[in-house]
C-alpha cells in the first residue's frame, strides 16, 4: 500500500521535479492538467496528499480553498505551488499546510516531502480500514441482542453483516474480541447507513480512552504490515 496523492498542473518541468521525489517516500502520484478536472477529482477519490499549481493554473488558487470544503480531502495534505502572485501568508491563509516556490529544484521538493510524510501517514491512518471478519454482538434497547460479522474496521467505525435488521440512527453497544490479541472491546456506536441487504455502517459514539488506544494500536500494526518498509517508523508514530 503506498500514499496516494494528486498534482493539479500542467507545468511539466513541475511534474518532472515533483514524481521522482515522490517516488522515493512510496508515494503515488495522479496529474490533472485543469481545475475543474482536479475539483471534479477530488470529489470522487480520497487523497493523502493534495499539490496545487496556484498562480500558473487557472483558478489554482481558488481551488487550494475549495479544497477545504471537500468531503473526502478536507483534512488531506495541500501543497501551495506558488510562482509570484500568491504570497507563502496568503498560501497558507486559504488553507495549504505547505508552500512551494517555483523554480522548484528536487532538493528543495525532497526536504518538503520528507517534512510532510509524517501528515500524509497520519492521515492515511486516519481513514485506513482493515478488511476483518469478526463475530460482534449488539445490544440495542429493551434489552433486544443480535448478532453479526464485521467485514472492516477503520479508527472512526465499522462495516458489518447481519441477519437481523438494526433501526436507522439507533445506538447500540457493540462487543468484539479483537483478532490476534484477544483483547475484548464494548463500545457505543450508531448505525451510519444500511443497504437493505444485510450490510451496514457503524459509526463509533462513545469509546473509552483505553479502548481506543486498543484500537489504534490494533490498527496500526496491521497498516504497518501493509506499508512499504521505509513508512513503517512513520505509522507507528501517534
Amino acid at each position: 500500500m503506498n500514499l496516494d496523492s494528486l498534482l493539479v498542473s500542467r507545468d511539466a518541468d513541475l511534474l518532472g521535479v515533483l514524481r521522482p521525489a515522490l517516488e522515493k517516500i512510496s508515494v503515488d502520484l495522479e496529474v490533472c492538467a485543469g481545475s475543474q478536472a482536479g475539483n471534479d477529482m477530488l470529489a470522487k477519490r480520497k487523497f493523502d496528499a493534495v499539490i496545487i499549481d496556484c498562480d500558473d493554473l487557472q483558478n489554482g488558487f481558488d481551488l487550494v480553498r475549495a479544497l477545504r470544503e471537500t468531503q473526502s480531502n478536507a483534512k488531506s495534505v495541500a501543497f501551495a505551488v506558488v510562482n509570484g502572485k500568491t504570497t507563502t501568508q496568503q498560501a497558507f491563509q486559504s488553507g495549504a499546510n505547505f508552500v512551494l516556490q517555483k523554480p522548484l529544484t528536487p532538493l528543495h521538493a525532497t526536504r518538503c516531502f520528507n517534512a510532510a510524510l509524517n501528515f500524509m501517514v497520519r492521515e492515511l491512518r486516519r481513514y485506513y480500514r482493515h478488511p476483518v471478519e469478526m463475530p460482534l454482538r449488539i445490544s440495542l434497547p429493551h434489552n433486544q441482542e443480535l448478532t453479526a460479522t464485521t467485514t472492516n474496521v477503520s479508527e472512526g467505525g465499522m462495516a458489518i453483516r447481519i441477519l437481523g435488521k438494526l433501526p436507522k440512527d439507533a445506538q447500540a453497544q457493540f462487543r468484539f474480541t479483537l483478532p490476534g490479541v484477544n483483547i475484548s472491546l464494548e463500545l457505543k456506536g450508531q448505525v451510519a447507513w444500511a443497504d437493505g441487504t444485510g450490510h451496514a455502517g457503524i459509526r463509533f459514539v462513545e469509546v473509552p480512552q483505553s479502548s481506543q488506544y486498543q484500537l489504534d494500536k490494533w490498527l496500526t500494526d496491521r497498516l504497518q504490515a501493509e506499508i512499504p518498509e521505509r513508512l513503517q517508523g512513520y505509522a507507528a508514530l501517534p
